[in-house]
Protein backbone atom coordinates (compact mmCIF):
# COMPACT_ATOMS: atom_id res chain seq x y z
CA UNK A 1 0.00 0.00 0.00
CA UNK A 2 3.05 2.38 0.43
CA UNK A 3 3.27 5.58 2.41
CA UNK A 4 0.47 7.27 1.25
CA UNK A 5 -3.10 7.73 3.14
CA UNK A 6 -6.25 6.37 1.92
CA UNK A 7 -9.37 6.41 3.89
CA UNK A 8 -12.81 4.80 3.43
CA UNK A 9 -13.65 7.87 1.62
CA UNK A 10 -11.45 7.36 -0.96
CA UNK A 11 -12.83 7.99 -4.61
CA UNK A 12 -13.39 4.88 -5.11
CA UNK A 13 -15.33 4.44 -2.55
CA UNK A 14 -14.31 1.09 -1.28
CA UNK A 15 -15.68 -0.29 1.48
CA UNK A 16 -13.39 -1.23 4.93
CA UNK A 17 -14.02 -5.21 4.05
CA UNK A 18 -12.55 -4.48 0.40
CA UNK A 19 -9.53 -2.71 1.78
CA UNK A 20 -8.94 -4.84 4.33
CA UNK A 21 -8.96 -8.14 2.02
CA UNK A 22 -6.41 -6.29 -0.02
CA UNK A 23 -4.26 -5.82 2.89
CA UNK A 24 -4.63 -9.29 3.63
CA UNK A 25 -3.60 -10.93 0.74
CA UNK A 26 -1.01 -8.30 0.12
CA UNK A 27 0.16 -9.44 3.55
CA UNK A 28 0.47 -13.38 3.30
CA UNK A 29 2.14 -12.49 0.09
CA UNK A 30 4.97 -10.73 1.86
CA UNK A 31 4.88 -13.24 4.30
CA UNK A 32 6.08 -15.87 1.93
CA UNK A 33 8.84 -13.61 0.95
CA UNK A 34 10.02 -12.99 4.32
CA UNK A 35 10.06 -16.75 5.43
CA UNK A 36 13.10 -16.86 2.84
CA UNK A 37 14.75 -13.72 3.12
CA UNK A 38 18.23 -14.24 4.36
CA UNK A 39 19.34 -12.47 7.52
CA UNK A 40 21.56 -9.75 5.75
CA UNK A 41 18.19 -8.78 3.66
CA UNK A 42 16.14 -7.96 6.55
CA UNK A 43 19.38 -6.29 8.72
CA UNK A 44 19.64 -3.88 5.40
CA UNK A 45 15.94 -3.08 5.65
CA UNK A 46 16.11 -2.28 9.00
CA UNK A 47 19.70 -0.04 9.43
CA UNK A 48 18.26 1.74 6.63
CA UNK A 49 14.89 2.52 8.10
CA UNK A 50 17.01 3.95 11.24
CA UNK A 51 18.85 5.81 8.93
CA UNK A 52 15.77 7.14 7.58
CA UNK A 53 13.90 7.92 10.77
CA UNK A 54 17.11 10.21 12.13
CA UNK A 55 16.86 11.49 8.41
CA UNK A 56 13.45 12.87 8.72
CA UNK A 57 13.52 14.50 12.41
CA UNK A 58 11.94 17.30 11.31
CA UNK A 59 9.45 15.77 9.46
CA UNK A 60 8.46 13.25 12.26
CA UNK A 61 8.18 16.12 14.77
CA UNK A 62 5.91 18.37 12.18
CA UNK A 63 3.60 15.25 11.56
CA UNK A 64 3.56 14.73 15.50
CA UNK A 65 3.16 18.36 16.09
CA UNK A 66 -0.54 17.65 14.35
CA UNK A 67 -1.49 14.68 16.29
CA UNK A 68 0.04 16.24 19.21
CA UNK A 69 -2.59 19.48 18.90
CA UNK A 70 -5.31 17.24 17.89
CA UNK A 71 -5.11 15.06 21.17
CA UNK A 72 -4.94 18.42 23.03
CA UNK A 73 -8.30 19.41 21.30
CA UNK A 74 -10.00 15.88 22.28
CA UNK A 75 -8.52 16.80 25.80
CA UNK A 76 -6.18 13.36 26.13
CA UNK A 77 -5.50 13.21 29.54
CA UNK A 78 -0.83 14.11 30.66
CA UNK A 79 -0.16 10.22 29.98
CA UNK A 80 -1.99 9.92 26.92
CA UNK A 81 -0.32 12.74 25.85
CA UNK A 82 3.14 11.71 26.79
CA UNK A 83 2.78 8.81 24.94
CA UNK A 84 1.45 10.04 22.07
CA UNK A 85 4.48 12.68 22.12
CA UNK A 86 7.68 12.54 19.35
CA UNK A 87 10.92 14.23 20.59
CA UNK A 88 14.11 14.39 18.99
CA UNK A 89 15.38 11.75 21.78
CA UNK A 90 12.55 9.56 21.30
CA UNK A 91 13.23 9.13 17.51
CA UNK A 92 16.69 8.40 18.01
CA UNK A 93 15.68 5.59 20.31
CA UNK A 94 13.44 4.47 17.69
CA UNK A 95 15.89 4.44 15.44
CA UNK A 96 18.86 2.61 18.09
CA UNK A 97 16.25 0.10 18.65
CA UNK A 98 15.88 -0.98 15.10
CA UNK A 99 19.87 -1.08 14.82
CA UNK A 100 19.74 -3.18 17.95
CA UNK A 101 17.19 -5.70 16.45
CA UNK A 102 18.98 -6.03 13.49
CA UNK A 103 22.31 -7.30 15.44
CA UNK A 104 20.11 -9.58 17.27
CA UNK A 105 20.43 -13.23 16.31
CA UNK A 106 18.02 -14.36 13.59
CA UNK A 107 15.74 -17.15 14.95
CA UNK A 108 14.41 -18.28 11.78
CA UNK A 109 15.68 -21.77 11.28
CA UNK A 110 17.58 -21.54 14.56
CA UNK A 111 17.46 -25.29 15.45
CA UNK A 112 15.85 -25.52 19.20
CA UNK A 113 16.75 -29.42 19.48
CA UNK A 114 17.94 -31.90 17.60
CA UNK A 115 18.39 -35.90 18.11
CA UNK A 116 18.29 -39.35 16.67
CA UNK A 117 15.70 -41.90 16.64
CA UNK A 118 16.29 -45.83 17.36
CA UNK A 119 13.99 -45.99 14.22
CA UNK A 120 16.84 -44.77 11.75
CA UNK A 121 15.11 -40.54 12.18
CA UNK A 122 17.00 -37.89 12.37
CA UNK A 123 14.23 -34.87 13.91
CA UNK A 124 15.00 -31.34 14.48
CA UNK A 125 13.01 -28.69 16.09
CA UNK A 126 13.97 -25.58 13.84
CA UNK A 127 12.23 -21.58 14.52
CA UNK A 128 9.58 -20.63 11.56
CA UNK A 129 8.17 -17.32 11.32
CA UNK A 130 4.33 -17.10 12.65
CA UNK A 131 3.33 -15.86 9.60
CA UNK A 132 1.50 -12.69 9.37
CA UNK A 133 0.98 -10.49 12.62
CA UNK A 134 -1.89 -8.24 13.25
CA UNK A 135 -1.31 -5.68 15.62
CA UNK A 136 -3.57 -2.82 17.19
CA UNK A 137 -2.86 -0.34 19.29
CA UNK A 138 -3.42 3.35 20.51
CA UNK A 139 -1.53 6.38 21.10
CA UNK A 140 1.94 5.72 21.31
CA UNK A 141 3.57 6.31 17.84
CA UNK A 142 7.20 4.47 18.46
CA UNK A 143 4.91 0.75 18.28
CA UNK A 144 4.95 1.37 14.57
CA UNK A 145 8.57 1.27 14.28
CA UNK A 146 9.32 -1.31 17.56
CA UNK A 147 6.71 -3.71 15.66
CA UNK A 148 7.71 -3.33 12.24
CA UNK A 149 10.77 -4.34 12.68
CA UNK A 150 10.02 -6.75 15.26
CA UNK A 151 7.88 -8.72 12.90
CA UNK A 152 10.52 -8.20 9.99
CA UNK A 153 13.21 -9.55 11.69
CA UNK A 154 11.28 -12.85 12.91
CA UNK A 155 9.93 -13.02 9.33
CA UNK A 156 6.56 -12.25 9.76
CA UNK A 157 4.75 -9.61 7.85
CA UNK A 158 2.41 -7.64 9.97
CA UNK A 159 -0.84 -5.27 9.96
CA UNK A 160 -0.67 -2.41 11.88
CA UNK A 161 -3.48 -0.47 13.03
CA UNK A 162 -2.73 2.50 14.91
CA UNK A 163 -5.30 4.45 16.75
CA UNK A 164 -6.23 7.85 15.07
CA UNK A 165 -4.51 9.84 17.75
CA UNK A 166 -1.23 9.07 16.20
CA UNK A 167 -2.03 9.03 12.18
CA UNK A 168 0.11 11.78 11.09
CA UNK A 169 2.94 10.29 13.43
CA UNK A 170 2.95 6.82 12.50
CA UNK A 171 2.39 7.04 9.19
CA UNK A 172 5.44 9.67 8.92
CA UNK A 173 7.17 6.20 10.68
CA UNK A 174 6.06 4.06 8.14
CA UNK A 175 7.34 6.03 5.79
CA UNK A 176 10.68 5.30 6.84
CA UNK A 177 10.53 1.87 7.24
CA UNK A 178 8.89 1.13 3.23
CA UNK A 179 12.31 2.89 2.65
CA UNK A 180 14.28 0.28 4.23
CA UNK A 181 12.37 -2.06 3.15
CA UNK A 182 12.89 -0.88 -0.80
CA UNK A 183 16.77 -0.51 -0.10
CA UNK A 184 17.23 -4.31 0.64
CA UNK A 185 15.04 -5.52 -2.53
CA UNK A 186 12.01 -6.34 -0.16
CA UNK A 187 8.24 -5.78 -0.73
CA UNK A 188 6.59 -2.76 1.33
CA UNK A 189 3.77 -4.99 1.99
CA UNK A 190 5.94 -6.54 4.23
CA UNK A 191 5.01 -3.69 6.88
CA UNK A 192 1.39 -2.13 6.34
CA UNK A 193 -0.43 -0.22 8.32
CA UNK A 194 -4.20 0.01 7.65
CA UNK A 195 -4.97 3.85 6.41
CA UNK A 196 -8.01 4.89 7.74
CA UNK A 197 -9.25 6.00 11.20
CA UNK A 198 -12.79 4.12 10.51
CA UNK A 199 -13.08 1.75 13.91
CA UNK A 200 -14.49 -0.91 11.23
CA UNK A 201 -11.32 -1.88 10.44
CA UNK A 202 -10.27 -3.46 13.93
CA UNK A 203 -13.52 -5.30 13.74
CA UNK A 204 -12.51 -6.53 10.54
CA UNK A 205 -9.08 -7.49 11.39
CA UNK A 206 -10.47 -9.54 14.14
CA UNK A 207 -12.35 -11.65 11.96
CA UNK A 208 -9.69 -12.22 9.30
CA UNK A 209 -8.93 -15.59 9.73
CA UNK A 210 -7.65 -16.53 6.33
CA UNK A 211 -4.58 -13.80 6.31
CA UNK A 212 -3.65 -13.13 10.01
CA UNK A 213 -2.39 -15.77 12.45
CA UNK A 214 -2.28 -13.86 15.87
CA UNK A 215 -3.60 -10.44 16.84
CA UNK A 216 -1.28 -8.43 18.85
CA UNK A 217 -3.72 -5.75 20.96
CA UNK A 218 -1.50 -3.32 22.48
CA UNK A 219 -3.65 -0.59 23.88
CA UNK A 220 -5.95 0.05 26.93
CA UNK A 221 -7.92 -2.09 28.86
CA UNK A 222 -11.52 -1.12 26.95
CA UNK A 223 -9.19 -1.94 23.44
CA UNK A 224 -7.47 -5.50 25.00
CA UNK A 225 -10.98 -6.35 27.10
CA UNK A 226 -12.79 -5.84 22.95
CA UNK A 227 -10.24 -7.85 21.19
CA UNK A 228 -9.96 -10.54 23.29
CA UNK A 229 -14.01 -10.91 23.55
CA UNK A 230 -14.24 -10.45 19.71
CA UNK A 231 -11.19 -11.69 18.20
CA UNK A 232 -11.45 -15.12 15.87
CA UNK A 233 -7.85 -14.95 15.78
CA UNK A 234 -5.53 -16.07 18.50
CA UNK A 235 -3.89 -13.33 20.71
CA UNK A 236 -1.35 -12.39 22.84
CA UNK A 237 -3.40 -11.37 26.30
CA UNK A 238 -2.15 -8.06 27.76
CA UNK A 239 -5.01 -7.08 30.05
CA UNK A 240 -3.46 -4.07 32.18
CA UNK A 241 -0.49 -3.54 33.82
CA UNK A 242 -1.21 -3.51 37.40
CA UNK A 243 2.16 -3.55 38.72
CA UNK A 244 2.86 -3.55 42.51
CA UNK A 245 6.70 -2.78 44.06
CA UNK A 246 7.02 -4.62 48.09
CA UNK A 247 9.23 -3.23 50.15
CA UNK A 248 9.77 -6.24 52.67
CA UNK A 249 10.91 -6.00 56.41
CA UNK A 250 14.77 -6.80 55.66
CA UNK A 251 14.71 -3.62 52.63
CA UNK A 252 17.04 -1.59 52.41
CA UNK A 253 15.33 2.10 52.83
CA UNK A 254 17.61 4.45 50.37
CA UNK A 255 16.67 1.56 47.78
CA UNK A 256 13.54 1.48 48.55
CA UNK A 257 12.82 4.71 48.16
CA UNK A 258 15.22 5.50 44.98
CA UNK A 259 13.03 2.40 43.27
CA UNK A 260 9.48 3.54 44.62
CA UNK A 261 10.16 6.92 43.38
CA UNK A 262 11.08 5.41 39.53
CA UNK A 263 8.31 2.84 39.55
CA UNK A 264 5.89 5.06 39.53
CA UNK A 265 7.27 8.53 38.36
CA UNK A 266 9.37 7.75 35.87
CA UNK A 267 6.92 7.74 33.23
CA UNK A 268 3.21 7.41 34.85
CA UNK A 269 1.04 6.20 31.94
CA UNK A 270 3.17 2.92 30.49
CA UNK A 271 2.26 -0.72 31.36
CA UNK A 272 4.97 -0.95 33.53
CA UNK A 273 4.50 1.95 36.00
CA UNK A 274 3.51 0.82 39.48
CA UNK A 275 0.49 1.18 40.41
CA UNK A 276 0.16 -0.31 43.95
CA UNK A 277 2.99 0.26 46.81
CA UNK A 278 2.78 -2.58 49.49
CA UNK A 279 5.31 -1.73 52.41
CA UNK A 280 5.50 -4.19 55.53
CA UNK A 281 4.14 -3.38 58.80
CA UNK A 282 7.79 -4.21 60.39
CA UNK A 283 8.92 -1.43 58.71
CA UNK A 284 6.43 0.78 57.45
CA UNK A 285 7.15 4.12 60.41
CA UNK A 286 10.17 4.25 59.44
CA UNK A 287 10.58 3.82 55.83
CA UNK A 288 7.27 5.31 54.33
CA UNK A 289 7.53 8.59 55.05
CA UNK A 290 10.42 9.97 53.04
CA UNK A 291 8.97 8.04 49.97
CA UNK A 292 5.51 9.33 50.50
CA UNK A 293 7.34 12.82 50.88
CA UNK A 294 8.84 12.22 47.64
CA UNK A 295 5.91 10.99 45.55
CA UNK A 296 3.62 13.88 46.92
CA UNK A 297 6.64 16.27 45.76
CA UNK A 298 6.56 15.18 42.15
CA UNK A 299 3.13 15.53 41.84
CA UNK A 300 1.52 12.30 42.76
CA UNK A 301 -1.64 11.91 44.25
CA UNK A 302 -1.31 8.89 47.25
CA UNK A 303 -4.36 6.93 48.12
CA UNK A 304 -3.54 4.97 51.25
CA UNK A 305 -5.18 2.90 53.84
CA UNK A 306 -5.52 3.92 57.60
CA UNK A 307 -1.96 3.34 58.51
CA UNK A 308 -0.64 4.98 55.06
CA UNK A 309 -2.77 8.26 56.15
CA UNK A 310 -1.59 8.51 59.69
CA UNK A 311 2.13 9.13 58.34
CA UNK A 312 1.15 12.15 56.20
CA UNK A 313 -1.79 14.02 56.09
CA UNK A 314 -1.73 14.53 52.39
CA UNK A 315 -2.58 11.01 51.77
CA UNK A 316 -6.17 10.39 50.47
CA UNK A 317 -8.08 7.44 51.41
CA UNK A 318 -8.02 4.41 49.67
CA UNK A 319 -11.56 2.17 48.89
CA UNK A 320 -10.92 -1.24 47.64
CA UNK A 321 -11.60 -0.18 43.86
CA UNK A 322 -8.18 1.35 44.08
CA UNK A 323 -6.32 -1.46 44.87
CA UNK A 324 -7.88 -2.82 41.28
CA UNK A 325 -6.87 0.00 39.63
CA UNK A 326 -4.73 0.78 36.61
CA UNK A 327 -4.17 4.29 36.66
CA UNK A 328 -2.05 5.20 33.92
CA UNK A 329 -1.53 8.42 35.70
CA UNK A 330 0.36 10.39 38.59
CA UNK A 331 -1.90 8.51 41.35
CA UNK A 332 -0.72 5.76 43.45
CA UNK A 333 -2.11 3.53 45.79
CA UNK A 334 -0.40 2.84 49.01
CA UNK A 335 -0.83 -0.71 51.65
CA UNK A 336 0.62 -1.90 54.59
CA UNK A 337 1.34 -5.86 54.44
CA UNK A 338 1.28 -7.54 57.63
CA UNK A 339 4.13 -9.49 56.00
CA UNK A 340 5.01 -10.81 52.67
CA UNK A 341 2.46 -13.36 52.90
CA UNK A 342 0.15 -11.17 52.91
CA UNK A 343 1.89 -8.91 50.41
CA UNK A 344 1.82 -11.78 48.33
CA UNK A 345 -1.89 -12.81 48.68
CA UNK A 346 -2.65 -9.06 47.91
CA UNK A 347 -0.56 -9.00 44.62
CA UNK A 348 -2.50 -12.90 44.05
CA UNK A 349 -5.65 -11.13 43.96
CA UNK A 350 -5.64 -7.43 42.67
CA UNK A 351 -2.63 -8.15 40.40
CA UNK A 352 -2.91 -8.39 36.49
CA UNK A 353 0.00 -10.77 36.64
CA UNK A 354 2.30 -8.30 34.54
CA UNK A 355 4.85 -7.35 36.30
CA UNK A 356 5.67 -7.52 40.26
CA UNK A 357 8.79 -6.49 42.31
CA UNK A 358 10.08 -7.01 45.46
CA UNK A 359 12.63 -4.55 47.44
CA UNK A 360 14.31 -6.71 50.06
CA UNK A 361 18.24 -7.75 51.08
CA UNK A 362 16.61 -10.88 51.96
CA UNK A 363 17.47 -13.31 49.16
CA UNK A 364 15.26 -16.01 50.59
CA UNK A 365 12.57 -13.85 51.14
CA UNK A 366 12.85 -12.53 47.27
CA UNK A 367 13.04 -16.38 45.81
CA UNK A 368 10.18 -17.39 47.99
CA UNK A 369 8.42 -14.00 46.70
CA UNK A 370 9.29 -14.94 43.35
CA UNK A 371 8.41 -18.37 43.36
CA UNK A 372 5.03 -17.55 44.74
CA UNK A 373 3.62 -15.09 42.33
CA UNK A 374 2.64 -16.06 38.48
CA UNK A 375 2.99 -12.73 36.86
CA UNK A 376 5.17 -13.27 33.64
CA UNK A 377 7.76 -10.93 35.35
CA UNK A 378 9.39 -10.82 38.58
CA UNK A 379 12.17 -8.72 40.30
CA UNK A 380 14.23 -8.49 43.08
CA UNK A 381 15.43 -4.35 43.74
CA UNK A 382 14.91 -2.97 40.48
CA UNK A 383 12.55 -0.82 39.32
CA UNK A 384 9.58 -2.10 37.71
CA UNK A 385 9.82 0.42 34.76
CA UNK A 386 12.41 -2.11 33.40
CA UNK A 387 9.63 -4.12 32.11
CA UNK A 388 10.27 -3.76 28.65
CA UNK A 389 11.93 -5.54 26.45
CA UNK A 390 14.97 -3.22 25.11
CA UNK A 391 15.91 -3.23 28.49
CA UNK A 392 15.88 -6.99 28.38
CA UNK A 393 18.33 -6.34 25.41
CA UNK A 394 15.69 -8.10 23.27
CA UNK A 395 15.85 -4.55 21.31
CA UNK A 396 12.02 -3.40 21.68
CA UNK A 397 9.07 -5.36 22.51
CA UNK A 398 5.86 -5.96 20.17
CA UNK A 399 4.12 -5.72 23.97
CA UNK A 400 4.25 -8.02 27.59
CA UNK A 401 2.05 -10.77 27.31
CA UNK A 402 0.30 -11.48 30.42
CA UNK A 403 -1.08 -14.94 28.92
CA UNK A 404 0.25 -18.33 29.68
CA UNK A 405 0.55 -19.91 25.97
CA UNK A 406 3.43 -19.56 23.67
CA UNK A 407 4.12 -16.18 25.10
CA UNK A 408 4.97 -14.10 28.48
CA UNK A 409 7.07 -10.75 29.24
CA UNK A 410 8.23 -9.04 26.35
CA UNK A 411 7.51 -10.26 23.00
CA UNK A 412 10.48 -10.17 21.05
CA UNK A 413 12.01 -12.07 18.09
CA UNK A 414 11.79 -15.44 19.27
CA UNK A 415 8.44 -15.14 20.44
CA UNK A 416 7.33 -14.16 17.44
CA UNK A 417 8.11 -17.55 15.80
CA UNK A 418 6.67 -21.09 15.78
CA UNK A 419 8.70 -24.38 15.08
CA UNK A 420 8.05 -27.20 12.87
CA UNK A 421 9.82 -30.54 12.71
CA UNK A 422 12.08 -31.36 10.09
CA UNK A 423 12.93 -35.41 9.58
CA UNK A 424 15.27 -36.63 8.11
CA UNK A 425 16.15 -40.51 7.27
CA UNK A 426 17.97 -42.64 4.63
CA UNK A 427 15.13 -44.63 2.96
CA UNK A 428 13.02 -45.56 6.67
CA UNK A 429 9.87 -47.31 6.09
CA UNK A 430 7.58 -47.93 9.40
CA UNK A 431 6.98 -51.84 10.01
Amino acid sequence: MGGAIQTSSDADNRSIDDIMEDVGRDAVSASRILANANTAAKNTALKAAAVALRAGCKHLLAENKIDMDGGREKGLTSALMDRLELTAARIEAMAKGLEDIAALDDPVGATMASWDRPNGLNIERVRTPLGVIGVIYESRPNVTADAGALCLKAGNACILRGGSESFHSSSAILNCLHKGLVEAGLPASCIQMVHTTDRAAVGKMLTMTDYIDVIVPRGGQSLTERVMRESRVPTFQHLVGLCHTYIHAAADPEKARRIALNAKMRRVGICGAMETLLVDRAVATQVLPPILSDLLAAGCEVRGDESVQALNSKVVAADKSDWATEYLDAIVSVKVADDIDDAINHINTYGSEHTDAIVTEDQEAAEAFMNSLSSAIVMHNASTQYADGGEFGMGAEIGIATGKMHARGPVGVEQLTTFKYKVRSDGAIRP
